[in-house]
């Protein structure tokens, strides 16, 4: 389904019982965000938000995609499946061998249909231009400050345009964008990102960069510019092929080498200037939970601002999940499942991003298992795959049962697992917002091969009886100070994995304490333990194993220990330790600073707590925040080490 423009797609919530109207004030600085951030982690995601009482001339809409139903509408599916089977259904098509001229003939309304989902330019303005603002004051858009420790206020769903000065190819992304001055911010372009590889070719041109970002319009527009596409592969084909109408782009005023889409609801037009001085951008409180750390970017200079005259600011926040980008992430995990199976790994089944691993911490893929080794050739191609490249834990499992059913999936990858000879350790590239990795941008990875084991996979040093621990959490903790929390509800379950929390007091902490705790009595058959930071509750798993994945570098971080088999003394067991702690120069020899959670203000929580009633959004919903405080190191973004 194509939307004509954003408030077509308003509509079409509100029709559904799926947006909320508040037209009771609200600020954009902290304010927004907050109210968001307790929608959005309720059941199923809460509803869309239009504030239409902002101080502004414009009203803002927040978590538009901030469920799997909303998610769905906005791609115009009824299940996010279903994209997945016609572009499957597309690769067999292309694929099938054309033995007749009939065959042929057959392709010729599919090929009408591919182009019909290439996107146009068309002459004179388009509605985005209605108003044009030659004399651009940022200051005049809702710019939403999110977080307290924020940079400043962030455009946090910008459609950023740019081409490659030497094929003239464009690309759509989305970075954000902070405001500086009235006519300039920050460009958050990290060096993986193809804009930054068309920065770097104008900066070897010494040429001025033109640089469009348009927000709203279509939905599709902004879930393309998301979509982890080949690069060379235009972002608007993707959002043809999804709104079944190609996309109208009409050229920029001011940088008219820029095309944007016609039913945009803003577009900001301007320039890089390659030789100019970076500028110090951020913290940002960032999607994995954390205030990503300041860093050197480029500047971006505003021209013109143009928009409709029935303008509305689309926005978004990213903090500690749940949030909007989660539905977005999981779009995106149920789309591009066809194309990595058609491409790259034909023996996928399924694939599982969970919400505590904020997309590349962890993901899980299921496999048809012929052969042994085939988990580890579905890692390295799935580790060289794009954007998969950032993943940093990567459990592989086969079709022994629903990897959706995270306790039946630990339950069986848990059972053949060997952690002394199925786990994998490598190193690579990382998501430059990865706060974890010793140097910015390379770091550990783990694979877990959770499959059935064949025989060949299997080494004859290792018992393979299945024990039964029995941990005395009590004990543990009398036995050892700095063990702060054990959560056995895992072991329960027959999941022989430990949960514990620890106060670290020097160096080597964790990789001394774990193989006195293997040797404990009742600790044989606990096959992995996950220690986090003392102020992290392990009764809470969601919580734990978000802090857990972030702080992981799993290469770095872990520590196997065996033990002899009580069952046969010329055998051995095995348990492998992972240190999801806070790392420090002092404890860890860490070198580069560690960030904060993201959490809000007592000040905003308050404003908010006493304005409730007045905001039309049902029984009163406590602050997230209020379970992580006790978790703040001080009260800055960063910790400096």
């Amino acid at each position: 389904m194509a939307y004509k423009h954003l408030r077509h797609f308003i509509d079409t919530l509100e029709k559904a019982g799926e947006l909320v109207r508040i037209s009771t004030y609200v600020d954009p600085h902290l304010e927004i965000a907050e109210i968001t951030d307790r929608i959005s982690k309720s059941p199923d995601g809460g509803k869309a938000l239009l504030f239409e009482n902002t101080g502004y001339d414009f009203p803002v809409l927040i978590n538009s995609m901030g469920s799997y139903r909303r998610m769905c509408m906005a791609l115009g599916v009824q299940e996010l499946d279903d994209v997945a089977r016609e572009i499957e259904g597309l690769f067999k098509m292309l694929s099938k061998p054309k033995e007749s001229i009939l065959d042929k003939l057959a392709m010729l309304p599919k090929l009408s249909q591919f182009a019909s989902w290439m996107p146009r330019v068309i002459s004179g303005r388009g509605a985005c231009q209605e108003v044009v603002i030659n004399n651009p004051d940022l200051g005049k858009l809702p710019v939403m400050t999110c977080w307290p420790k924020d940079g400043g206020p962030f455009i946090t769903l910008p459609v950023i345009h740019t081409k490659d000065p030497n094929t003239g190819s464009r690309n759509v992304g989305m970075y954000r964008m902070q405001v500086f001055e009235k006519d300039m911010t920050g460009m958050h372009w990290h060096m993986h990102k193809v804009s930054a590889k068309h920065f770097s070719e104008y900066k070897k041109l010494n040429k001025r960069m033109p640089v469009a970002v348009a927000l709203g319009g279509d939905p599709v527009y902004t879930y393309s510019a998301t979509a982890p596409l080949p690069e060379n592969v235009d972002e608007y084909m993707l959002a043809g092929f999804l709104r079944k109408k190609k996309v109208e782009l009409v050229k920029c005023i001011t940088q008219p080498d820029i095309e944007v889409p016609a039913d945009a609801d803003f577009v900001i037009e301007g320039y890089v200037e390659p030789g100019e001085e970076l500028i110090w951008e951020g913290p940002f409180g960032d999607h994995t939970g954390y205030y990503s750390l300041a860093d050197w970017y480029p500047r971006f200079h505003v021209t013109a601002i143009t928009h409709r005259k029935d303008a509305v600011y689309p926005s978004t926040i990213v903090g500690i999940p749940p949030q909007e980008d989660a539905w977005i992430g999981k779009a995106t995990e149920r789309i591009f499942l066809a194309p990595i199976k058609m491409t790259l790994v034909p023996e996928i089944v399924d694939m599982e991003m969970p919400v505590e691993g904020v997309f590349h911490n962890l993901v899980i893929a299921q496999i048809h298992k012929d052969y042994p080794g085939q988990a580890q050739k579905v890692m390295n191609a799935m580790w060289g795959a794009g954007q998969m490249m950032f993943n940093k834990i990567l459990a592989v499992t086969d079709t022994g049962t629903k990897i959706t059913d995270y306790k039946a999936l630990a339950q069986y990858a848990f059972k053949d697992l060997n952690p002394a000879t199925d786990v994998y350790f490598s190193q690579g590239p990382m998501d430059v917002l990865d706060h974890s990795c010793s140097r910015m941008g390379f770091g550990g990875k783990m694979c877990i091969d959770g499959t059935g084991k064949l025989p060949e996979e299997r080494d004859d040093r290792f018992d393979r009886t299945v024990f039964k621990p029995n941990v005395n959490a009590a004990a543990l903790q009398a036995a050892y100070p700095e063990v702060k929390g054990v959560n056995t509800a895992l072991l329960q379950m027959d999941i022989p994995c430990l949960i514990v929390a620890i106060e670290k007091s020097r160096r080597n902490h964790v990789r001394e304490l774990h193989p006195r705790l293997v040797a404990e009595q009742g600790m044989e058959g606990v096959k992995m333990i996950l220690y986090v930071e003392h102020t992290v509750d392990p009764q809470d798993l969601p919580s734990a194993l978000w802090r857990f994945c972030n702080n992981l570098d799993p290469k770095r971080d872990n520590i196997l220990t065996e033990r002899p088999s009580g069952k046969d003394p010329h055998l051995v067991t095995a348990c492998l330790g992972l240190d999801g702690t806070i790392k420090t120069k002092e404890h860890d020899d860490f070198q580069r600073d560690w960030p904060n959670i993201i959490v809000a203000d007592d000040a905003t929580i308050k404003k908010i707590d006493e304005k409730w009633s007045a905001l039309n959004l049902g029984p009163f919903i406590p602050s997230p925040s209020l379970k992580y405080k006790q978790q703040i190191y001080g009260d800055g973004a960063v910790v400096a080490l």
